[in-house]
Protein backbone atom coordinates (compact mmCIF):
# COMPACT_ATOMS: atom_id res chain seq x y z
CA UNK A 1 0.00 0.00 0.00
CA UNK A 2 0.85 3.24 -0.87
CA UNK A 3 1.82 5.85 1.57
CA UNK A 4 0.24 9.55 0.39
CA UNK A 5 0.61 13.28 1.38
CA UNK A 6 -2.30 15.80 0.83
CA UNK A 7 -1.40 19.16 -0.23
CA UNK A 8 -1.47 21.60 2.98
CA UNK A 9 -3.82 24.29 2.86
CA UNK A 10 -3.64 27.37 0.88
CA UNK A 11 -1.14 30.14 1.95
CA UNK A 12 -2.71 33.89 1.45
CA UNK A 13 -2.14 35.83 -1.22
CA UNK A 14 -0.90 35.17 -4.80
CA UNK A 15 -2.31 34.75 -8.35
CA UNK A 16 -4.56 31.88 -7.74
CA UNK A 17 -5.79 33.07 -4.50
CA UNK A 18 -9.72 31.23 -4.51
CA UNK A 19 -9.44 29.32 -6.91
CA UNK A 20 -10.30 25.61 -6.48
CA UNK A 21 -9.15 22.12 -7.70
CA UNK A 22 -12.88 21.44 -8.55
CA UNK A 23 -12.79 24.78 -10.78
CA UNK A 24 -9.91 23.30 -12.78
CA UNK A 25 -11.37 20.01 -12.78
CA UNK A 26 -15.16 21.72 -14.35
CA UNK A 27 -12.82 23.04 -17.71
CA UNK A 28 -10.45 20.02 -17.94
CA UNK A 29 -13.03 16.98 -16.94
CA UNK A 30 -12.23 14.05 -14.36
CA UNK A 31 -11.23 11.24 -16.62
CA UNK A 32 -8.48 9.69 -14.81
CA UNK A 33 -6.75 6.25 -16.58
CA UNK A 34 -5.50 3.48 -14.47
CA UNK A 35 -3.28 0.61 -13.98
CA UNK A 36 -3.20 -2.54 -12.16
CA UNK A 37 0.22 -3.07 -9.95
CA UNK A 38 0.83 -5.94 -12.08
CA UNK A 39 1.11 -4.91 -15.73
CA UNK A 40 3.56 -5.01 -17.81
CA UNK A 41 6.02 -1.54 -18.33
CA UNK A 42 5.68 -2.46 -21.96
CA UNK A 43 1.48 -2.31 -21.57
CA UNK A 44 2.16 1.11 -19.54
CA UNK A 45 4.07 2.62 -22.48
CA UNK A 46 1.02 1.43 -24.91
CA UNK A 47 -1.52 2.93 -22.52
CA UNK A 48 0.54 6.31 -22.39
CA UNK A 49 0.73 6.71 -25.95
CA UNK A 50 -2.42 5.69 -26.90
CA UNK A 51 -4.16 8.24 -24.73
CA UNK A 52 -1.37 10.93 -25.26
CA UNK A 53 -0.63 10.94 -21.51
CA UNK A 54 2.28 11.54 -19.37
CA UNK A 55 1.09 9.48 -16.72
CA UNK A 56 -1.09 6.79 -14.74
CA UNK A 57 -2.04 5.69 -11.40
CA UNK A 58 -2.02 2.62 -10.28
CA UNK A 59 -4.46 0.68 -8.55
CA UNK A 60 -5.67 -2.09 -7.50
CA UNK A 61 -9.74 -1.28 -8.13
CA UNK A 62 -9.69 1.80 -10.35
CA UNK A 63 -11.07 3.69 -6.95
CA UNK A 64 -7.70 3.69 -4.81
CA UNK A 65 -4.41 4.98 -5.46
CA UNK A 66 -1.40 2.61 -4.84
CA UNK A 67 1.09 4.71 -6.85
CA UNK A 68 1.18 6.49 -9.92
CA UNK A 69 4.16 5.74 -12.65
CA UNK A 70 5.15 8.65 -15.21
CA UNK A 71 7.40 8.68 -18.76
CA UNK A 72 10.02 9.72 -16.85
CA UNK A 73 10.28 6.36 -14.44
CA UNK A 74 10.44 4.68 -17.70
CA UNK A 75 12.73 6.37 -18.55
CA UNK A 76 15.21 6.16 -15.63
CA UNK A 77 14.77 2.52 -15.31
CA UNK A 78 15.71 1.89 -18.52
CA UNK A 79 18.98 4.01 -18.37
CA UNK A 80 19.36 2.10 -14.74
CA UNK A 81 18.35 -1.45 -15.90
CA UNK A 82 17.64 -1.57 -19.53
CA UNK A 83 15.09 -2.94 -22.07
CA UNK A 84 14.53 -5.54 -19.55
CA UNK A 85 12.21 -3.82 -17.81
CA UNK A 86 9.78 -3.33 -20.30
CA UNK A 87 8.92 -7.34 -19.19
CA UNK A 88 8.85 -6.14 -15.64
CA UNK A 89 5.56 -5.20 -13.72
CA UNK A 90 4.67 -1.22 -13.08
CA UNK A 91 4.60 -1.81 -9.54
CA UNK A 92 8.82 -2.19 -9.36
CA UNK A 93 8.73 1.27 -10.99
CA UNK A 94 5.82 2.82 -10.35
CA UNK A 95 6.45 5.62 -6.82
CA UNK A 96 4.71 4.35 -4.23
CA UNK A 97 4.36 7.68 -1.91
CA UNK A 98 1.92 9.81 -3.98
CA UNK A 99 0.90 13.60 -3.58
CA UNK A 100 -2.77 13.67 -3.41
CA UNK A 101 -5.12 16.45 -3.21
CA UNK A 102 -9.04 16.76 -3.00
CA UNK A 103 -11.53 19.19 -5.14
CA UNK A 104 -11.48 21.66 -2.33
CA UNK A 105 -8.26 22.47 -2.05
CA UNK A 106 -6.43 25.66 -3.32
CA UNK A 107 -4.88 25.74 -6.49
CA UNK A 108 -2.27 27.78 -5.56
CA UNK A 109 -1.05 25.64 -2.85
CA UNK A 110 -1.25 22.81 -5.17
CA UNK A 111 1.22 24.22 -7.88
CA UNK A 112 3.36 25.26 -5.18
CA UNK A 113 3.18 21.81 -4.08
CA UNK A 114 4.24 20.45 -7.62
CA UNK A 115 6.83 22.69 -8.46
CA UNK A 116 8.42 22.41 -4.72
CA UNK A 117 8.31 18.50 -4.93
CA UNK A 118 9.07 18.54 -8.74
CA UNK A 119 5.94 16.28 -9.82
CA UNK A 120 3.85 17.15 -12.50
CA UNK A 121 0.71 14.90 -11.71
CA UNK A 122 -1.35 14.61 -8.76
CA UNK A 123 -4.63 12.51 -8.34
CA UNK A 124 -7.54 13.60 -6.84
CA UNK A 125 -9.17 11.55 -4.28
CA UNK A 126 -13.10 13.09 -3.42
CA UNK A 127 -14.47 10.93 -0.02
CA UNK A 128 -11.15 8.53 -0.46
CA UNK A 129 -12.07 7.91 -3.48
CA UNK A 130 -10.13 8.35 -6.74
CA UNK A 131 -11.62 10.84 -9.02
CA UNK A 132 -9.34 12.73 -11.00
CA UNK A 133 -6.14 13.81 -11.98
CA UNK A 134 -4.44 17.02 -12.23
CA UNK A 135 -1.52 18.14 -14.09
CA UNK A 136 0.90 21.10 -13.94
CA UNK A 137 0.22 22.07 -17.04
CA UNK A 138 -3.76 21.63 -16.50
CA UNK A 139 -3.19 24.38 -13.84
CA UNK A 140 -1.27 26.58 -16.36
CA UNK A 141 -4.01 26.63 -19.13
CA UNK A 142 -6.78 27.18 -16.22
CA UNK A 143 -4.48 30.16 -15.50
CA UNK A 144 -4.36 31.38 -18.87
CA UNK A 145 -8.28 31.19 -19.23
CA UNK A 146 -8.71 32.91 -16.03
CA UNK A 147 -6.76 35.80 -17.37
CA UNK A 148 -8.23 35.87 -20.63
CA UNK A 149 -11.48 36.03 -19.41
CA UNK A 150 -10.22 38.78 -16.85
CA UNK A 151 -8.50 41.10 -19.61
CA UNK A 152 -11.45 40.74 -21.75
CA UNK A 153 -14.00 41.68 -18.63
CA UNK A 154 -11.62 44.83 -18.01
CA UNK A 155 -11.19 45.71 -21.52
CA UNK A 156 -15.23 45.97 -22.12
CA UNK A 157 -15.08 48.05 -18.72
CA UNK A 158 -12.39 50.08 -20.28
CA UNK A 159 -14.72 50.65 -23.24
CA UNK A 160 -18.38 51.52 -21.91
Amino acid sequence: MSQRRSVAPGAPGGYLRGMKISDVLRSKGTMVVTIRPDETVERLLEMLDDRGIGALVVSEDGNTVGGIVSERDVVRQLRRRGSEVLAGPVSEIMTREVTTCSPDDDVESLAGTMTMQRIRHVPVLDDGRLSAIVSIGDIVKHRISDLQAERDHLAGYIQQ
